[in-house]
């Protein structure tokens, strides 16, 4: 007698299968690149001035954990980053809502915003660094800017969508003002506010590590450009890996929250 295809089987009599779980099935392409970038290494196909292997690079992680300059670091660049969101994430959101909620300064402030939204943050470091020099006011601010754009926009976004008829009925009961934020405009523009901090957090960090890079004294991005000029490639690599396992930390956590601050969506 044929045995009908698996695909046919009820669900109880299905055959067991091995099935990973959404961290070791994560865990799966980085591992992956680990074992790639082990090989290229033992087959000599780059020198090892270019490309070290991953097993000197987790001694280095280790060195400088227990030397607690990598804690130094990145406390430093967490703290610039903090503060830095904060402020970008404010201005954003008093910039979005008033152009959004005025048609005056939507027409006189939007356009500008597009146009400096094209520009990328990378872009105006040359000259925060003539105005600001490399001091913690440059870190902030470029953080800042690269906070803003996105949470301005998420905003202007959120509240645009509302239906008029909300503000309408709103004016018919005679609604106070924060009466208005807090019973129509908030609930109905957290979930795009709190996407554009989600993209924001990301964006600030990558931008930070790359200001880093070009002008400080301390920092994440400090601690690779110190490698890169003294030729310890363990010592860039192990920065790269650091800075990436924060940012997907901070984008993990910002989804996780963005989850449980809307689940009233799914209710």
């Amino acid at each position: 007698m044929a045995t009908a295809p698996a695909s046919f089987l009820p669900s109880g009599s299905r055959r067991p299968g091995f099935k990973l779980g959404p961290l070791p099935q994560a865990l799966v392409p980085p591992l992956a690149l680990f074992a790639v970038w082990q090989l290229a290494c033992l087959t000599g196909l780059f020198p090892e001035q270019v490309l070290v292997p991953p097993s000197t690079v987790a001694r280095t992680l280790a060195r400088l954990a227990a030397s607690g300059e990598l804690e130094r670091d990145v406390g430093v660049s967490l703290r610039r980053l903090l503060v830095g969101f904060g402020a970008g994430a404010l201005t954003g959101l008093a910039f979005g809502a008033a152009t959004a909620l005025s048609r005056w300064t939507e027409a006189a402030l939007w356009p500008l915003f597009l146009l400096l939204w094209q520009v990328p943050v990378i872009a105006f470091l040359p000259v925060l660094v003539l105005f600001f020099g490399i001091d913690e006011t440059f870190k902030i601010t470029i953080v800042a800017l690269a906070t803003f754009f996105p949470v301005a926009l998420a905003t202007f976004d959120g509240i645009k969508s509302v239906p008029r008829a909300w503000f309408e009925v709103a004016q018919v009961y005679r609604t106070r003002l924060p009466d208005l934020l807090w019973r129509i405009l908030v609930p109905a523009t957290v979930p795009a506010i709190l996407t554009g901090l989600r993209v924001a957090i990301t964006r600030a960090w990558v931008v930070l590590v790359a200001g880093e890079l070009l002008a400080a004294d301390s920092g994440i991005g400090q601690l690779m450009e110190t490698g890169r000029q003294l030729f310890q490639i363990d010592v860039v690599l192990a920065g790269v890996i650091t800075s990436g396992v924060i940012g997907f930390l901070l984008d993990r956590c910002a989804r996780a929250l963005e989850a449980r601050a809307t689940r009233w969506k799914d209710a």
